[in-house]
């Protein structure tokens, strides 16, 4: 069953919030203290980000009840799909690289999150035609996946929104700055960010998810 914060937004009573990125329990704590909805937890081996899930189990597990908790993989093999969803610590999985929509289905059950690049040469009608129940737009950089602080096309990204008929994340260069004019220009399901709320890859920094919280709510 999906915790309290991924269903608030999830049923458009609020813009959701997700904090992505977490490497830290302090981290963790922060967020969640700033308001967050949803956390997300790298398991991509290249990025700056990644953590092992050994590792954040003790903590992880520990975290409010009602705060989701996002696994974040990328082309994964089934090995560490199996793992994540074993450890009973995680309430869905996201598919952030190229991964086949019976791949997500098998692993992703319900309810999975795949992350679609609007990259140049994309359609909304591209994006729409992914079948999975929740959708995360971010920009695309070559060999990297997620949290490169770029600023995607919000044009584009409301033209999904308004025609996905299912929950959309906005992701991609967001930080406190800017997400209040992309929450209303875009009327997203939940905004995501990594970098724009760090001191450093994979650093949050409370002061910055405080104000990313206050402005995407206020907005």
């Amino acid at each position: 069953m999906l915790p309290a914060g991924l269903r608030r937004w999830l049923g458009g009573a609020r813009t959701g919030v997700k904090i992505c990125g977490i490497t830290r329990r302090e981290d963790a704590l922060e967020a969640v203290a700033a308001g967050a909805d949803a956390l997300g937890f790298n398991f991509y081996a290249k990025s700056k980000r990644a953590v092992r899930l050994e590792e954040i189990a003790p903590w992880a597990a520990g975290l409010p009840p009602d705060v989701g908790r996002v696994a974040v993989v990328v082309n994964p093999g089934e090995d560490l799909v199996r793992g994540l969803l074993a450890a009973g610590i995680f309430h869905a999985l996201q598919f952030h690289g190229g991964e086949p929509p019976e791949f997500c289905a098998r692993w992703g059950g319900n309810f999975y999150i795949k992350a679609r690049a609007l990259r140049g040469g994309i359609s909304a009608e591209d994006v729409w035609a992914d079948p999975a129940p929740c959708l995360l737009l971010d920009a695309h950089a070559p060999g990297e996946f997620g949290g490169t602080g770029r600023v995607i096309d919000w044009g584009l990204a409301a033209e999904v929104v308004r025609g996905a008929g299912r929950p959309v994340i906005l992701s991609g260069g967001l930080n406190p700055h800017n997400v209040a004019e992309a929450v209303r220009l875009v009327r997203p399901a939940a905004v995501d960010a990594a970098s724009g709320v760090e001191r450093a890859p994979g650093v949050k920094d409370a002061a910055l998810m405080r104000d990313f919280v206050a402005a995407a709510r206020g907005a």
